[in-house]
């Protein structure tokens, strides 16, 4: 790979684009702590953590400092992980499989955690000591076994792969119709829609420590393999010519996207199109390298969803909208120009 194809610019560029992006992170963040039906300070926002850090001893309501501490800071931390990690997964997905339009829930993953998280819902599997996560990611972990019985595991080539995970989708998709109309009740099916579109509402600092551990530990075994995903652009035999294990690489990185999306998804629901935009968003700032673009697309995708979900609390007064609903509309547009600058040239 020559120097030309990198447009990214330099270490230096590329350190103070991670360091900017982390202080709107911060901010966004913090605003979206303050932000909701009960309005409070960024000044009490500061003190009410600062508090719990045992770093000050400030006086202030405490309404105030549990509605900051027990509720909105987790989710806020927690948004911000799921965005970072489903844009790290969009990204290696469209490298692997050398597809513009690539996204985490290509492997059927979402598919087959929401069929999980049905079967837990509606029909009560597990008899109460099955939570909604585990189920969602039994399911989700049944799909991508699917997608690599389908695929011939690590030896088919990506477009095989995307197939596969077509069929997975439908067929996890269809199950999860089929349960809802035959067995749920109005409420049950509600519930179902509102959790298969995302949402934030129940997250704990319990789940933000678990994603923080998946999610880092994915991104550290991706930028290990920057290398070899940067060569997976140029195709396979490329790849294995550069002395890539071509095989043994796209079942790693495969099975990290797996245990990344399907953590995400077992917590907070099926959210679309942020695998799919932030990457793409992230490459034309950052360049396509992706020792690069890999904690680009971690900081920009937390920033995106973070956004996103304040955005979920403040279109409609006195209500929350589904947090996939908020991306779509985000996404789609984006979607729309992607397809209209590949469409083949007169």
């Amino acid at each position: 790979m020559t120097a030309t194809a990198d447009t990214g610019g330099g270490p230096a560029r590329l350190a103070l684009l991670l360091v900017l992006s982390g202080a709107v992170l911060v901010l966004c963040v913090a605003l979206a702590t303050a932000i909701g039906d009960y309005r409070i300070g960024l000044g009490t926002v500061f003190l009410a953590v600062t508090n719990e850090l045992g770093l000050t001893g400030a006086e202030i309501p405490a309404i105030e400092q549990s509605v900051v501490w027990d509720l909105r800071l987790s989710r806020a931390l927690v948004a911000a992980l799921a965005g970072a990690g489903l844009a790290i997964c969009g990204a290696i997905l469209q490298a692997l499989l050398r597809n513009a339009l690539a996204e985490p829930f290509v492997l059927g993953v979402s598919a087959g955690a929401s069929t999980g998280a049905v079967c837990v819902i509606v029909l009560g599997i597990g008899a109460g000591g099955l939570s909604l996560s585990a189920g969602a990611f039994a399911g989700a972990f049944a799909a991508f076994g699917l997608v690599a019985l389908l695929s011939n595991g690590a030896t088919s080539g990506p477009n095989h792969t995307i197939l596969a995970g077509v069929a997975a989708s439908q067929l996890f998709n269809a199950l999860t119709s089929y349960i809802v109309t035959t067995s749920g009740n109005a409420q049950q099916a509600r519930d179902v829609m509102f959790w298969l579109l995302g949402s934030f509402g129940g997250v704990r600092w319990p789940d933000f420590q678990l994603l923080l551990v998946v999610v880092v530990l994915g991104l550290a075994v991706c930028i290990w393999m920057a290398r070899a995903l940067d060569a997976f652009t140029f195709g396979d035999e490329d790849a294995a010519s550069l002395g890539v294990p071509v095989g043994r690489i796209r079942l790693v990185l495969f099975a990290v996207t797996a245990m990344v999306t399907a953590t995400i998804v077992s917590m907070v629901g099926a959210i679309g199109f942020v695998g799919l935009v932030v990457p793409h968003a992230a490459r034309y700032v950052v360049g396509p390298m992706h020792l690069r673009l890999l904690p680009a697309c971690a900081v920009v995708g937390a920033v995106f969803m973070v956004l996103a979900d304040i955005a979920s609390r403040v279109i409609v007064a006195q209500q929350t909208i589904p947090i996939g609903v908020v991306t779509a509309l985000v996404g789609v547009p984006f979607f729309a120009v992607i397809l209209y600058r590949a469409r083949p040239q007169a």
